[in-house]
């Protein structure tokens, strides 16, 4: 059921509540029949307002929750955090995580004696995190993937987990380009490909991403990149599964 305009007066003024912070009032005045309502309204007007908006619009606000935080320490257990450490167990040199997050992959890495795992992020909220746990500020940087301040040929090797798929088209492009421009080796990049192996477009549940076929993201990299090879990864949910886009000249 779409949201009305009378839904939209109720949202707004919940935002008003939860602004002055009288969710505890709320809790403790309102039947719980009533609470619930209100709380399904705001689901779909917010479902509503992201259906909306133009395609490939990224929402950056969503990197200084609490609960992304949260959910980065457990993403990748058991399928893409394993093959990230295989992909580069015989490397040697610096590597750059890009859009690491709170830096529990750099923490899984730190046993491969023969890298040096650096990192950055957008937001200086989860780079936080990843200092909390133990890696060095000097090894991490708060910037955009698509302006890496890295000089040219700075790194052997980077890789992606779960990013690439969130920036617009126009920001993939720029990502990878960066990408190129400061790596000397290859890069390895986890995204979700459509189950269906069709262009789905711009999905927008919990967090808005690209959900397009293999031959998609191929195509993109290969923009960049003179050559881009593809591996499964274990990785999967129920609209998309795991690939390795891993990306050399």
């Amino acid at each position: 059921m779409n949201a009305t305009c009378d839904d939209c007066v109720l949202f707004e003024w919940m935002e008003v509540v939860s602004d002055m912070n009288m969710k505890t009032v709320l809790k403790d005045t309102l039947p719980p029949v009533l609470l619930r309502g209100l709380k399904q309204i705001k689901r779909r007007v917010q479902a509503n307002s992201r259906a909306g908006a133009k395609a490939g619009s990224q929402e950056l606000d969503i990197y200084w929750d609490p609960a992304m935080a949260a959910a980065l320490e457990t993403w990748g257990v058991g399928n893409a955090w394993n093959e990230i450490q295989l992909l580069l167990l015989n490397a040697r040199g610096t590597v750059l995580d890009i859009a690491c997050g709170t830096g529990k992959v750099i923490s899984l890495l730190q046993d491969l004696k023969d890298i040096e795992v650096h990192g950055c992020d957008i937001s200086d909220f989860l780079l936080t995190k990843a200092t909390e746990r133990g890696i060095a500020k000097e090894r991490l940087t708060c910037c955009d993937a698509t302006a890496l301040p890295y000089p040219a040929g700075h790194f052997d090797f980077a890789y992606s987990i779960g990013s690439l798929e969130h920036f617009t088209e126009e920001g993939i492009h720029a990502f990878l380009q960066e990408c190129r421009k400061v790596v000397t080796k290859r890069s390895f990049h986890m995204i979700p490909v459509s189950r269906s192996q069709k262009n789905e477009g711009w999905i927008s549940p919990w967090q808005s991403y690209f959900n397009n076929s293999t031959d998609w993201w191929v195509a993109n990299c290969r923009k960049t990149f003179s050559r881009v090879t593809v591996l499964d990864s274990a990785w999967q949910d129920e609209v998309s599964t795991g690939k390795w886009l891993i990306c050399e000249d």
